[in-house]
C-alpha cells in the first residue's frame, strides 16, 4: 500500500502543518507512513538546509541553489523514500522536487528544462502520486509567518514570491491527476478534511 504524498506551496501557506496532519491521520489508523521534509530529512540534507535557507553573508547563485537542494533532495530519496515505499509505507514528504521548479526557476529564472532535467536526475525518476498545493496570495501567506529572524527565502521581495506562485499554478495545471490545488485561506480543519478525503480515495484504489 506504498503511496508518496507531497505538500507544495509558498511560504506561510500551512503545508508543514497539514503534511504533520496528515501523518498523524495515518498512523491513529495503524497505516504505516513516515513523514519527512525537504531540504533536510538526512543528517546530510540537513546540513545542506541550514545552510541554504540561513547562511550569512554568502552570496549563493541560483545555479548553486539548484544544485545543492538536489544533493540533498538526492541523499533523502535514496536513505529515505525509496527504502520506506518498497517496505509498503505511505510517505509524506513537506516540500519535494516541484519546490525546486517554482523556487529557482520561476522565481529565479533558472531554464525549465534544465530544472526539470537535474530535478529527475536527483529522484532516479521518483515522482509523487499525490502533490497538495496549498495556494494563496503572496502578500497573505508572508503576513502570516512569525515575526521574528527570516530565512534567505522568506527575504526576497514580494515580486519573487508572486513569480513562485505563478509557477505553482502552472505546473499544477499541467497535471491535473497528480495535482490537487487548496484555497490555504480556509480553515486548517476543512482544509484536512479535503486532502483526507483525496487521499482516502487514493487508499481505496489500492484496495487499502
Amino acid at each position: 500500500m506504498a503511496l508518496f504524498i507531497t505538500f507544495e506551496g509558498g511560504e506561510g501557506t500551512g503545508k508543514s502543518l497539514q503534511a504533520g496532519a496528515l501523518y498523524r491521520k495515518l498512523s491513529q489508523l495503524a497505516i504505516s507512513a513516515l513523514l519527512t521534509h525537504e531540504p533536510g530529512g538526512t543528517p546530510f540534507g540537513q546540513k545542506i538546509g541550514r545552510w541554504l535557507k540561513w547562511a550569512q553573508d554568502i552570496d549563493i547563485s541560483p545555479l548553486t541553489e539548484l544544485l545543492l537542494f538536489n544533493a540533498s533532495r538526492s541523499q533523502l530519496v535514496t536513505e529515505v523514500i525509496q527504502p520506506s515505499l518498497k517496505n509498503g509505507k505511505i510517505v509524506t514528504c513537506d516540500r519535494y522536487a516541484d519546490s525546486t521548479t517554482a523556487y529557482q526557476s520561476y522565481g529565479r529564472g533558472l531554464d525549465l528544462e534544465m530544472v526539470r532535467a537535474i530535478n529527475n536526475a536527483a529522484t532516479q525518476g521518483l515522482k509523487s502520486d499525490l502533490t497538495v498545493l496549498l495556494d494563496m496570495t503572496a502578500e497573505n501567506g508572508l503576513a502570516r509567518k512569525s515575526p521574528g529572524k527570516q530565512d534567505r527565502f522568506e527575504q526576497e521581495n514580494i515580486a519573487f514570491h508572486q513569480r513562485v506562485r505563478e509557477g505553482y499554478l502552472k505546473i499544477a495545471a499541467s497535471d491535473p491527476e497528480r495535482w490537487l490545488v487548496i484555497d490555504a485561506a480556509q480553515s486548517k480543519e476543512r482544509i484536512a478534511q479535503i486532502i483526507w478525503q483525496r487521499v482516502s480515495q487514493l487508499l481505496s484504489s489500492q484496495g487499502g
